[in-house]
């Protein structure tokens, strides 16, 4: 077994090194040993070390993060400005329609009616929850507040859209072109999050945008099998 000498005064940052004659040494294995022939110690198990070799462990530095920082571009935040700007304006104009009758829709009676037509029950009911989840979820996503939930609820009204009109085919007027485009752009949103300009900036639901968006998800799933399962 290795020992070491008690004299010594200086030592490194190795807890098996001291300071002999010949220089900083530290043990390549543990089988050196005193001959007590020679009053010495076999050094040839020993590499010899530099100055600049030993690490003083006293350096702060060691435990500084030298990794660049990640920082915020304009571009994603611009871009989900535009998105949601739009996205939510969409909506709203929709909401508007089968709400208030504006823009030549038709209102919540006519609504209840192309619903009731559609298979649904409780259609006056599906009528109000699907005018004002498009008004409230699109001016919420203008407005970048509570997005994933706002994009989860109109993500869960497309898809009640495309399972009454997939059999029309893909392109419009009867297929579900828009309704899927409008789907994956919501779909964009709930995941992606707000971006900076919004009012959910720094909330912990854009801090954690998949955690929120999965959470969200779920809702919005749910919501929709319910309809589809037990309205229709």
């Amino acid at each position: 077994m290795a020992t070491h000498d008690d004299r010594s005064t200086k030592t490194s940052a190795f807890t098996d090194e001291t300071a002999y004659s010949s220089g900083v040494h530290h043990f390549d294995d543990g089988t050196q040993s005193y001959d007590s022939k020679t009053k010495s110690f076999d050094n040839s198990g020993y590499t010899p070390l530099t100055t600049s070799s030993v690490v003083d462990t006293r350096d702060d530095d060691l435990f500084d993060d030298e990794r660049t920082p990640f920082r915020w571009t304009a571009g994603p935040d611009i871009g989900l400005l535009v998105l949601r700007a739009v996205l939510g304006g969409v909506f709203v104009l929709h909401g508007l329609q089968k709400v208030f009758g504006m823009f030549g829709g038709p209102g919540i009676d006519g609504f209840a009616q192309f619903l009731e037509k559609s298979g649904f029950r409780e259609a006056r009911i599906l009528a109000w929850v699907t005018g004002v989840t498009e008004l409230a979820g699109g001016g919420l996503l203008v407005l970048g507040l509570f997005t994933p939930l706002a994009a989860a609820g109109l993500l869960a009204v497309m898809a009640n859209v495309i399972a009454m009109k997939y059999r029309g085919g893909f392109f419009a007027p009867n297929g579900v072109e828009l309704e899927l485009v409008l789907a994956a752009a919501a779909f964009g949103v709930l995941f992606a999050g707000p971006g900076r300009a919004a009012l959910d900036y720094n909330r912990s639901w854009f801090r954690h945008p998949v955690l929120s968006g999965f959470l969200c998800l779920l809702i919005g799933g749910g919501g929709a099998a319910v309809t589809l399962l037990v309205f229709r």
